[in-house]
């Protein structure tokens, strides 16, 4: 009968966002009909998957992975080894575990990172925002937001971040970078035309939230799954959000915090009973303890654009 998306995004550790983009950029995807032309994956497909996959994780460019995965037979690509320990889905503004020394001076501590990465890192450390957003750019267009965040600007940030932690330097830096990703990352979004739904996406901060960029990225990637999100910014005051909720009765809403005391939870218990229903997603580190009932944790970027796609049909 062959295999579903759900089926083999759950085998590769991937969100079903993730296969359809792999096969709309690469033409990585299923290849067999079922009864009423739905399209399902061959064993021989899985296998080219589970290669580029493979390839993935150990830092081959998407693109360059999908090349190599459908140059190779399926027999050849089964052969291959599989992927045990998958790696843990994007969480928003994560990177690879740091040694215990920090980047002092002029230097910002990335151990083991891609060419990109540093290239990034120099870029954002002698405040050049035109070299920051032509690598930032380059690599959304060659590999797509999500893989961007996580294995590029996610990175980097965190490196800034843990060195103003260590010695309170790098603000400066961190706001130039901040603004450059700001800007690619709205660039992306605007490049959506023409939406696949209608439905209303809203995307928000929690009261006395400032860490917006997730909601960025966000907005970015649902744009290339064609799905049009409203960003409503930084410390959006609950009666606010609830206002927005009433007015365009979205499909899904996600709220984004990063730090506990901007986080409550309780508060949203409320949005779940507006009519049409809208899925209510929370986002980010910040969020703790049990969630009201209708209230879903996300924890991957992946996965927030996934659960979104759901809500809107898409």
């Amino acid at each position: 009968m062959g295999l579903t998306v759900a089926a083999v995004a759950r085998q590769l550790g991937v969100a079903p966002a993730t296969l359809r983009t792999w096969d709309r950029r690469y033409g990585l995807g299923p290849s067999e009909r079922s009864t009423g032309a739905h399209r399902r994956y061959t064993e021989a497909d899985l296998a080219r998957l589970q290669h580029m996959r493979r390839l993935v994780l150990e830092g081959v460019p998407p693109a360059d992975a999908a090349r190599q995965a459908l140059a190779v037979g399926p027999e050849q690509a089964a052969a291959a080894p599989r992927v045990s320990v998958l790696r843990p889905t994007l969480r928003l503004a994560e990177t690879e575990a740091t040694d215990a020394r920090h980047g002092g001076g002029r230097v910002i501590a990335l151990p083991g990172a891609t060419p990109a990465v540093r290239g990034l890192a120099r870029a954002a450390i002698a405040l050049d925002a035109h070299a920051c957003s032509a690598i930032i750019d380059d690599s959304i267009d060659r590999n797509g937001v999500v893989w961007a965040w996580q294995f590029l600007i996610g990175p980097v940030l965190t490196g800034v971040g843990e060195r103003w932690e260590a010695d309170g330097s790098g603000v400066e830096v961190e706001h130039l970078l901040s603004a450059a990703v700001a800007a690619s990352l709205n660039s992306a979004a605007r490049g959506l035309q023409v939406p696949l739904s209608s439905r209303a996406v809203l995307l928000a901060c929690s009261d006395d939230e400032l860490h917006v960029l997730p909601l960025m990225a966000t907005a970015a990637a649902l744009a290339e799954e064609g799905i049009a999100a409203r960003l409503l910014g930084e410390r959006l005051p609950l009666p606010a959000l609830e206002e927005a909720v009433r007015r365009t009765g979205p499909a899904a809403v996600l709220v984004w915090a990063q730090i506990p005391r901007s986080a409550d939870a309780s508060r949203l218990a409320g949005l779940p009973n507006y009519r049409p229903t809208p899925a209510i997603l929370v986002g980010g580190p910040g969020w703790y303890g049990d969630l009201p009932a209708g209230v879903d944790r996300v924890d991957s970027l992946e996965g927030a654009v996934s659960r979104i796609q759901h809500a809107v049909g898409a």
